[in-house]
């Protein structure tokens, strides 16, 4: 008995020791490879390149970057998460729902250069867009749909029973006991759906060649919503920080401003994972009562 006790102890230790060692290696290839873009493109960068000219810089690409992700989310957000809830609190088994499921899962597992195609089909042949910040934003938005969905849905049937049950019995409605119990309780799972969605709307380029353009002259003192060089305008061409990479690559062109470009946006994919964990598990805590 003793020796069996000894054995799967030992057993234990080294499956422990394994997994360890595995977490480890991916931590230290994570680390060694955003290292290796983000200090070699750093180091390799002069300062003009981080203005805001037409050429030969990066800044009007951040910005385009960040709004069209924005933008993406704006959309994609609300009808995932709202998509979410239906399939876990309204949806009953049967012939549409499991139609539903199988579009989302189709939708999910396209390779992104047919949702490129799909979005100058339907955004610019169809709908007569001429390729721009909002037509890629609407396509990128295509590409986040499935992933928030599918994490708000399990996200709420991952919460105890005693959540939905407690709301009700205290009276609240099915809608109430939904936006203010179940919600906050299981944001931060939700919120880990909106980080993957982002992270791949900052870093895709395939649909976005078919949907964006690539213009990146800016004029900063105009803020007009219908001039083609406004910043805000949406229905105006604009060059993200992957499409310049992508640019840049295949030219042969600029090779230290296409590292810069890379370093710079897995800092903005960092940056963005970081703060929106840390908000997330803030109102967690909120919402718990352990911060004020």
């Amino acid at each position: 008995m003793d020796s069996r006790i000894k054995r799967a102890k030992m057993v234990d230790q080294c499956m422990t020791i394994l997994f360890y060692g595995i977490a480890l290696f991916f931590f230290l290839l994570l680390v060694g490879f955003a290292g290796k873009v983000i200090i070699g493109g750093l180091l390799g960068a002069k300062p003009e390149m981080f203005g805001f000219s037409r050429s030969g810089s990066i800044g009007n690409q951040v910005f385009n970057t960040i709004y069209l992700v924005f933008i993406s989310l704006l959309v994609s957000v609300p009808i995932g998460v709202l998509a979410g809830i239906y399939l876990a609190m309204y949806a009953k088994p049967g012939l549409v729902t499991r139609f539903l499921r199988t579009c989302i899962e189709t939708l999910s597992s396209l390779p992104s250069i047919v949702v490129g195609l799909f979005g100058y089909l339907i955004f610019l042949v169809v709908l007569g867009l001429s390729k721009s910040l909002l037509a890629g934003a609407l396509s990128i938005s295509i590409l986040s749909l499935p992933l928030i969905t599918t994490t708000t849905e399990d996200a709420i049937k991952g919460l105890p029973e005693g959540y939905y049950q407690g709301s009700m019995g205290l009276g609240a409605t099915k809608w109430q006991t939904i936006f203010h119990v179940l919600l906050p309780a299981c944001l931060s799972r939700i919120m880990t759906g909106v980080i993957l969605a982002a992270g791949r709307g900052f870093g895709e380029a395939a649909v976005l060649l078919y949907t964006t353009g690539s213009g990146s002259d800016l004029r900063w003192n105009n803020f007009s919503f219908t001039s083609p060089t406004s910043p805000i305008n949406v229905l105006r061409p604009a060059e993200t920080l992957s499409i310049q990479i992508w640019n840049l690559q295949t030219n042969g062109q600029d090779r230290a401003l296409a590292n810069l470009s890379s370093a710079v946006l897995m800092i903005l994919v960092l940056a963005f994972s970081i703060g929106a964990n840390v908000w997330s598990r803030h109102i967690s805590k909120k919402q718990a009562g352990l911060e004020k």
